[in-house]
C-alpha cells in the first residue's frame, strides 16, 4: 500500500487525512504537535470561573503575566490568553526574517485554527475568479466539511456574497447588543444598501446550535477565547481525534520535517526531519507527500529542499495576506445598561460592502461580553479611575468591528531563504509591501464605515481605529499558485506540484487570488476536494 504522508494537523491537513482513511488509506502525520491543557472546570461560567479557581489570575494573565497587553503606540485591542500559549510557542528550528511584515505561526496540533473566530464563509464565483475551477467544483466538499464540523448560519442579506451551502446549522441565539444592530439595520436597509453598499446580517460561525455526536450544543459559557470546554466551538484538533480513532492512522507528533530528498526524475523519495526531543535526525519514505503545514511552513520545506537537494536558493513570489482594520465603535443607546457575561463571546454578525462588483469587503462585528478588560481600559484617554468608571458604564455599549481586505499576488512579494554560511542554517525571508493605493481604499471604505454605524445609532471614538500590521491576519496564501499553465514553483487544479509529480499541497500555498473572506472553510474544503478527487 502506498505510503502517504501528510505534513501538519492544521485545518487543511486534517480534513485531508480523514477523507483518505475513509476512502481505506493508510496514512502517516508529522508533527511538531504541542498540545493543549486540560480545560478546567468545564461547566462553569465566566464568572463561576473567576470565583471558582484558586488561582484565577494566573489562569487568565499567566503566570509571569504574559497575557497582559501593555500600552504602547502600537497596542492590539485584545491578545491571547495563556491557556492559549501553546498555540504560539516557538521552535528554534524555524526562524523568519521579515522586511514590512509580522508573521504569526503554530506549530501546536490543530495549528492556527485553535486560536481561530469560527468564521466561516464559502467563497463564490467572483471570489474563484482566479482559481483553476468554479463553485460549483468545490460546493460539494463544503457540503461535506459543514456537515463535519457544524456550522451555525442562516440566509439573509449576506447571502449574495457567500453562497449558502448544505449542513447549515440554526444560530446561535443572539445576545442583546447583537440583536438591537440587527433591528436598527432592518429599519435603515434602504440607506444601507443603495446609498453604502453595506448589507449586514448573521456571521457563520463554526459553533454547534444542537448536540453532535459527543459534541454538546454551545451553552452559552462566556468563556470562547480561553477555550471552549464543551467543543461546541469546532477546532481542528477535534478532527485530528478523530482521525486517531482509524487503525489505519499514524500520528508521529515531536517530528520537525526540514525538507524532502528528490532522485533524478524529480520523484520525492523520503523526508528529512528532526526530533524535537534529542535533536537527532530521522528520515520517512513517502510515496506521496502531502505538505500542509501552513503557508510559511509549507513554503520553507519547499524551498529548503530545492536548495538541500540542488544548492539553489530560489524565490515564491506572491505572498498574499488580509490586510485588518479594528474598529471599535460605541453603541449610544446601550450606554449604562447591563450586559449578560453567559452569551456566545466571539462575533454573531457580519458586516459587508460591496466596494466594486468584484472587490467585497467583508467584516465580523463581536459585541463586548465576556472580555479582559485592561486592553480597552488602557486606551481611554482618562486616568485609571475614571477609565475603570467609564468602562463599567459603557461595557453593554461597545463592539469592534474587523474589517478584511482582499489581496493579489504580486511579484515584489516572495519568500526565499537566507543561509548562514558557518551553520548552512537556513531562514525563511519574508518581504511584503501593500498593493499601490491601499491606503485610499482603507481611508474609504473607513468612512463608509463610520457613516453606516451612525444610521445604526452608533460612533467610532476618536483616535481609537487601528490598522492592523501586515501579517497580523495570518491569512497567508499565494506562493505556489494553482495554475492552468504549468508554470514553473506552481501547483495544477488539485494542488499537485508541477515539479514533483508526488508532492501535494493542502494548504493555502496554492491559492491564486485571497478575498476578504477567512479562508479557513475553503482551506478545508479545498484539501477534501484534493483528496477525494486525486486519491
Amino acid at each position: 500500500m502506498e505510503r502517504i504522508v501528510v505534513v501538519g494537523s492544521g485545518a487543511s491537513g486534517v480534513h485531508f487525512a480523514l477523507s483518505l482513511l475513509k476512502k481505506g488509506y493508510k496514512v502517516l502525520m508529522l508533527d511538531v504537535g504541542f498540545k493543549q491543557s486540560i480545560d478546567v472546570k468545564p461547566h462553569d461560567t465566566f464568572p463561576q470561573l473567576k470565583e471558582n479557581l484558586l488561582d484565577p489570575v494566573e489562569y487568565f494573565l499567566g503566570k509571569d503575566f504574559e497575557a497582559v497587553v501593555y500600552p504602547s503606540d502600537d497596542t492590539e485591542y485584545y491578545g491571547f490568553p495563556p491557556s492559549k500559549n501553546y498555540v504560539f510557542e516557538k521552535i528554534n528550528s524555524f526562524s523568519t526574517h521579515s522586511r514590512g511584515f509580522q508573521p504569526l505561526l503554530s506549530f501546536a496540533q490543530g495549528g492556527l485554527g485553535e486560536a481561530w473566530t469560527a468564521g466561516s464563509y464559502a467563497f463564490n464565483d467572483v471570489d474563484l475568479r482566479d482559481f483553476p475551477f468554479k463553485y460549483k467544483d468545490i460546493e460539494p466538499y463544503y457540503n461535506e466539511v459543514a456537515r463535519r464540523i457544524g456550522i451555525a448560519g442562516e440566509e439573509d442579506d449576506l447571502a449574495k456574497f457567500f453562497p449558502v451551502h448544505d449542513s447549515l446549522l440554526n444560530p446561535l441565539e443572539l445576545d442583546e447588543h447583537s440583536k438591537f444592530l440587527l433591528l436598527q439595520y432592518q429599519d435603515s436597509k434602504e440607506y444601507l444598501n443603495k446609498r453604502l453598499s453595506c448589507y449586514l446580517g448573521r456571521s457563520r460561525i463554526a459553533v454547534l446550535s444542537h448536540d453532535k455526536s459527543n459534541r454538546k450544543k454551545c451553552q452559552y459559557l462566556g468563556r470562547c477565547i480561553w477555550g471552549c470546554p464543551i467543543n461546541a466551538f469546532y477546532t481542528p484538533s477535534l478532527t485530528l481525534e478523530e482521525c486517531k480513532q482509524f487503525s489505519n492512522f499514524k500520528y508521529i507528533p515531536g517530528i520537525f520535517v526540514k525538507h524532502f530528498q528528490f532522485n533524478h526524475k524529480r520523484q520525492i523519495e523520503r523526508v528529512i526531519a528532526t526530533d524535537i526531543k534529542n535533536n537527532k535526525q530521522v528520515e520517512f519514505d513517502v510515496d506521496k507527500l502531502i505538505l500542509a503545514a501552513g503557508t510559511l511552513p509549507s513554503s520553507k520545506i519547499y524551498l529548503d529542499s530545492i536548495f538541500a537537494n540542488t544548492g539553489k536558493i530560489i524565490k515564491l513570489p506572491g505572498l498574499m495576506d488580509n490586510r485588518q482594520i479594528l474598529v471599535p465603535f460605541l453603541n449610544l443607546p446601550l450606554i449604562g445598561k447591563n450586559y449578560n457575561p453567559e452569551t456566545y463571546q466571539y462575533h454573531q454578525l457580519a458586516i459587508g460592502f460591496e466596494h466594486t462588483k468584484s472587490d467585497y469587503i467583508h467584516g465580523q462585528i463581536t459585541t463586548l461580553k465576556t472580555a479582559m478588560i485592561h486592553p480597552i481600559v488602557q486606551s481611554l484617554p482618562t486616568d485609571l479611575r475614571t477609565s475603570l468608571f467609564l468602562f463599567k458604564y459603557i461595557h453593554a455599549a461597545l463592539g469592534m468591528i474587523n474589517l478584511m481586505v482582499s489581496d493579489n499576488r504580486r511579484d515584489e512579494n516572495f519568500v526565499s531563504l537566507e543561509r548562514e554560511r558557518s551553520t548552512n542554517k537556513t531562514h525563511l525571508i519574508i518581504k511584503y509591501s501593500p498593493k499601490k493605493g491601499e491606503q485610499e481604499v482603507l481611508q474609504e471604505i473607513i468612512k463608509k464605515l463610520q457613516k453606516a454605524l451612525r444610521k445604526l445609532r452608533c460612533i467610532v471614538p476618536p483616535g481609537m481605529i487601528h490598522i492592523r500590521p501586515m501579517g497580523a491576519s495570518v491569512h497567508y496564501a499565494g506562493t505556489i499558485p494553482m495554475s492552468a499553465t504549468n508554470g514553473i514553483h506552481t501547483s495544477n487544479e488539485f494542488c499537485q506540484s508541477n515539479e514533483f509529480n508526488n508532492l501535494y499541497f493542502a494548504d493555502g500555498t496554492t491559492f491564486p487570488f485571497l478575498p476578504s473572506k477567512n479562508l479557513t472553510l475553503t482551506l478545508m474544503a479545498n484539501a477534501t476536494r484534493v483528496a477525494e478527487c486525486m486519491f
